[in-house]
């Protein structure tokens, strides 16, 4: 009878020991799959908070002025997909040989002030025989005028006369 109770809690013990490692992989397996979708649904929630604006959205066509060209030009904001605050522009602005192109990426960091990072050519005749000036790199415009209207801050341009170069919205 020793014998016959020592085989029984011998099979016992070998059943329970099994049945404990095949619940724990299951389970493993169960806790992989929570975590894996829990995860998604943050991202996609990330994704959606990270794409939208913290201010106002200047996506679309705007007035573009510079103060020795007559006349006002076009400029154009256009949203990248998934980024926030962020455009790519164009703009241009003509009156006989005079003329003023805008072109790169605009960051806007606070509800006065603007991130250009790009190129400003432009020609004036009166400034050394419209000799085409270029600004390249990062410029900033700030507003004064609770954001109707954004002006370039690095005013003195190659020539060394002061531009003011308007964004009107």
């Amino acid at each position: 009878m020793k014998n016959f109770l020592t085989a029984f809690a011998v099979t016992a013990l070998i059943i329970s020991c099994s049945k404990k490692e095949a619940t724990s992989v299951s389970g493993a397996t169960d806790s992989t799959k929570i975590v894996d979708s829990i995860n998604a649904a943050r991202t996609k929630i990330n994704d959606s908070i990270r794409s939208t604006n913290h201010f106002k959205d200047f996506s679309g066509p705007h007035k573009l002025t510079h103060n020795s060209i007559k006349g006002s030009g076009t400029i154009s904001f256009e949203k990248i997909d998934g980024e926030r605050d962020h455009y790519n522009i164009s703009g241009e602005l003509k009156s006989g040989k005079n003329f003023l192109k805008i072109k790169g990426f605009m960051a806007v960091v606070s509800d006065k002030h603007m991130n250009f990072t790009g190129t400003i050519s432009q020609s004036i005749s009166g400034n050394e025989n419209g000799k085409t000036d270029l600004r390249k790199g990062t410029k900033t415009f700030m507003s004064k005028d609770g954001g109707k209207t954004y002006r370039l801050q690095n005013m003195v341009n190659g020539s060394g006369f002061v531009d003011y170069i308007d964004i009107h919205f």
